[in-house]
């Protein structure tokens, strides 16, 4: 029944070119509302540090949920600088929560860490829309002499 009431509140679309897919808000959100729980395998730190997995999220020094199970909807949070939710860690459980009002139709987002944006958003650019947006003004304001 759970994943039905999830799954009326969220929908998984193609989202902004070159982040794949996204998770976006089926009806308004308000600031503080709970969204979902991150869920997976938990696994030992040291076996995700050898991991191809990008759905990763570390508990602490010792655990990791690696959530790319397809039942973890919550795998579909974008990054962004300028996220509309965060994750509050709670008996080795991984709750997402709005940090703001959310709008129907509004894609999900939270800051995926230092770690994780220097190993795989740093080196191809960062897609979220704050990020993208500096990069269309700046290059809108270019002088080339």
């Amino acid at each position: 029944m759970r994943t039905r009431i999830l799954q009326a509140r969220f929908a998984v679309r193609k989202s902004k070119p070159g982040t794949g897919h996204g998770l976006f808000a089926t009806s308004s959100l308000r600031k503080g509302d709970f969204i979902l729980e991150y869920k997976g395998r938990h696994i030992p730190t040291t076996e995700a540090d050898t991991s191809d997995s990008r759905y990763l999220f570390e508990i602490d020094g010792e655990w990791t949920i690696d959530g790319s199970p397809r039942f973890n909807i919550a795998r579909y949070i974008n990054h962004s600088c300028k996220p509309n939710c965060e994750a509050d860690m709670r008996d080795s459980h991984i709750l997402i929560y709005a940090t703001r009002d959310i709008a129907k139709s509004e894609e999900l987002s939270i800051d995926y860490g230092e770690e994780y944006f220097d190993e795989f958003i740093k080196p191809i650019g960062c897609k979220c829309a704050g990020c993208g947006l500096q990069i269309e003004v700046s290059a809108a304001f270019e002088v080339t002499p």
